[in-house]
């Protein structure tokens, strides 16, 4: 496996450059495989010699592992992985360094010109990656693509009355540059999220219905992304252990893992196994369909590898996820909290408080409280409670503004009540 590409990233805090960063490498992964023992190994020095010794020591390496007859290849498969996912953006590449250092300006003085309350910042960043791909095996396999990212992000901070400092921040990151947001809306969603911290208190514990804004929902998403990995199976480590196939959540779950939607971050023509890459159902109207699986953990626990194979590229593979998200429904974020009398919005989670196993659910929170449909004061300094299980079972309403901000997303949701632990 070899992974070429440059970097770049520019801060400018309080309207002076901070930082720049400009990195380019170039790094050959080798994977070995020798009577069912195998060894990962990488190396930047392309030099005869240095290449010779790395290959020596990727074998003498793989002599002495553990021997594991689920470390394969994949087996050969005929289809083609698909030519154009609309991954590389030109545009991208040809940004000067004066371009991206304004950019970054651009974003902080917004925050700053919205409300003189918005005193600091910790910096608003410009960034942009290039990177080529190239994959063979010595069962045929060879394939390569190039991708580009571009990415705009900043926190900055509110002064409350009392004197605390409230921060926040936004982002925004794509493959294409005329789909990122523009560096005045960035600055500016940044500023709102600070501002309408001030003021923020603690609440009583209560069991209330949540709300999650879309950033927050594709955090809990993120959770279930370890539950339904095949690796989790062969641990028996997951909530979802036997539930293949059956309804297991709301019909209004449905979540899906596409690796072949164009021009997103997670799409890829192919694994890091060589498998053509692939539209997953994971829960289709809270019918639980399947895990995810690379060739390793298909074999470990009887099933077919689901393309789904990432890694390093010294490392060794392990499942991943790619474009994972929670089909949108057709309410607005306004209908869904006009239907909450007393209830919690969530922007923000905090900490890492979950088991996969037994699916118990626990971690800080903040956001805002929900007053007769309405959003009524900040919250902070919470912690919100439940169970997996039941939380997918609540859930009561999605809405139609699904958000796109990585490889996971979501829409507002709405789950019908958690415990809030509070004062």
């Amino acid at each position: 496996m070899l992974v070429s590409g440059t970097e770049f990233s520019v801060t400018v805090r309080r309207g002076a450059v901070e930082k720049v960063m400009e990195a380019g490498s170039r790094t050959l992964g080798l994977r070995v495989f020798k009577n069912g023992r195998t060894s990962s190994t990488y190396s930047a020095d392309f030099t005869p010699a240095a290449m010779k010794r790395f290959v020596e020591r990727a074998i003498e390496l793989a002599a002495v592992a553990e021997p594991d007859s689920c470390a394969a290849l994949p087996e050969w498969e005929e289809r083609a992985a698909p030519s154009d996912l609309g991954l590389f953006d030109p545009a991208v590449t040809r940004l000067s360094t004066e371009e991206k250092i304004a950019r970054a300006t651009r974003c902080e003085q917004s925050a700053f010109a919205l409300d003189p309350r918005i005193t600091n910042s910790d910096g608003a960043t410009f960034g942009t990656d290039v990177n080529t791909v190239m994959l063979l095996n010595s069962r045929g396999f060879s394939g390569a693509y190039e991708s580009t990212v571009a990415s705009i992000n900043i926190e900055v901070m509110a002064d409350d009355a009392d004197g605390k400092k409230r921060n926040d921040h936004w982002f925004s990151v794509d493959r294409s540059l005329d789909r990122l947001e523009s560096p005045e809306d960035v600055g500016r969603r940044a500023a709102e999220r600070a501002l309408r911290k001030i003021g923020a208190r603690k609440v009583a514990t209560k069991e209330v219905p949540i709300v999650f804004d879309p950033l927050a929902a594709a955090g809990l998403l993120r959770t279930l992304t370890g539950a339904v990995s095949g690796s989790s199976l062969d641990r028996r480590a997951t909530f979802l252990l036997g539930g293949e196939n059956t309804a297991v959540a709301s019909e209004l779950l449905s979540v899906t893992d596409d690796a072949l939607m164009p021009g997103r971050l997670g799409s890829r023509p192919f694994d890091d196994e060589g498998v053509a890459s692939r539209r997953n159902a994971i829960f289709d109207r809270g019918v639980f369909r399947g895990f995810l699986f690379d060739t390793y953990t298909a074999k470990k626990t009887g099933h077919l590898s689901t393309g789904s194979c990432r890694r390093s590229v010294g490392g060794p593979p392990g499942v991943g996820t790619s474009n994972f998200y929670l089909q949108p429904g057709g309410s607005t974020p306004e209908e869904i909290l006009a239907t909450v009398e007393d209830g919690f919005y969530v922007t923000d989670m905090m900490g890492f408080g979950v088991n996969l196993t037994t699916g118990d659910f626990s971690r800080g929170a903040g956001g805002l409280w929900i007053e007769n449909g309405r959003l009524s004061y900040p919250v902070t300094e919470v912690t919100i409670s439940g169970k997996l299980q039941q939380m997918l079972q609540d859930l009561e309403m999605t809405g139609s503004d699904i958000e796109w901000r990585g490889g996971v997303a979501a829409p507002t949701i709405k789950v019908r009540s958690m415990m809030v632990g509070g004062l």
